[in-house]
């Protein structure tokens, strides 16, 4: 932990960075997000099993892009960020949301985090999208803290409940998924936590046409849950923050995980992977399946 403080305190120090966006204990079994500009306040941060946030989120923020810019010079932004988080992060640079040299990254290698706070680090909760991680070193990073560890083995009761839905039938699909939009309340903390929703102007918030009913019934839910599926569609890369975020418990990264499993099968493209790959949308091959369309 005093090697992560160090290096930050030296960038802050050096003012090779603007800020650090990082991780500070709240208790035992919790973190939560912190934005240190002052050297002297780098002492709070920490890097555990209890790291949760994805950090990326920040990097598109105006309040946060807002530190970057100094009277004389245009300084990068330090973050601390779990090698899933790097996808994230190679997501938004994909996306000219920012660009490589204005981010720091300082990473860990890593054997996972809980599901949520307050539990312990072991297999059974471990949380979901680090059963399926392949990624326990980051693809790019400027700093790297942390031992190679080995993640507590678990199963993947996620893509059993994809396995499940795929046994059923269309009309029974349309149901299972029907009913658990229907418990959306709207409140968006989904798009709130996402680092691909960084649309200035979300489609639920244009009232001149209302392309969708911003009230929690029926139609607006199903309409705003798969047309956000659709939005990320080749773009989600796993981060599991919009299932931990949901107050109803709907299980948003089901569709997410399903549509990126068929995305990967048509195009062998995953998101966030690589710094020299375009977008899916952003590239076209003659030899690209046509299956999707027909």
């Amino acid at each position: 932990m005093d090697e992560l403080r160090n290096y930050a305190r030296e960038l802050l120090e050096k003012e090779e960075v603007a800020a650090v966006i990082g991780y500070q204990q709240v208790t035992e079994k919790r973190t939560k997000p912190i934005v240190i500009t002052d050297p002297a306040e780098t002492s709070r941060l920490v890097f555990n099993e209890y790291c949760l946030n994805n950090l990326a989120v920040y990097l598109t923020k105006a309040r946060i892009r807002s530190l970057m810019r100094t009277k004389d010079k245009t300084m990068k932004l330090a973050i601390v960020a779990k090698p899933c988080d790097v996808h994230s992060i190679v997501a938004l640079i994909q996306e000219n949301q920012i660009h490589r040299n204005d981010v720091h990254i300082i990473s860990f290698n890593c054997h996972g985090v809980v599901k949520d706070f307050g539990c312990d680090f072991n297999g059974d909760n471990l949380a979901a999208k680090c059963i399926k991680c392949e990624t326990h070193k980051p693809l790019y990073f400027d700093k790297i803290f942390g031992e190679e560890k080995q993640t507590p083995k678990a199963g993947d009761a996620s893509l059993e409940k994809i396995n499940e839905l795929e046994k059923l039938n269309s009309k029974e699909r349309f149901e299972f998924f029907k009913s658990e939009f229907d418990k959306c309340i709207k409140c968006y903390a989904c798009r709130a936590v996402c680092p691909l929703c960084y649309c200035q102007r979300c489609i639920t918030d244009k009232a001149i046409p209302r392309w969708i009913e911003s009230s929690s019934h029926q139609r607006g839910n199903f309409s705003w849950n798969i047309v956000r599926a659709f939005h990320l569609s080749g773009r989600c890369t796993g981060c599991g923050e919009c299932d931990r975020a949901c107050p109803m418990d709907i299980p948003l990264s089901l569709i997410n995980r399903r549509m990126a499993m068929e995305v990967k099968d048509l195009f062998s493209f995953v998101s966030g992977r690589s710094l020299e790959t375009p977008t899916l949308v952003g590239n076209f091959d003659k030899k690209d399946s046509d299956e999707i369309f027909m």
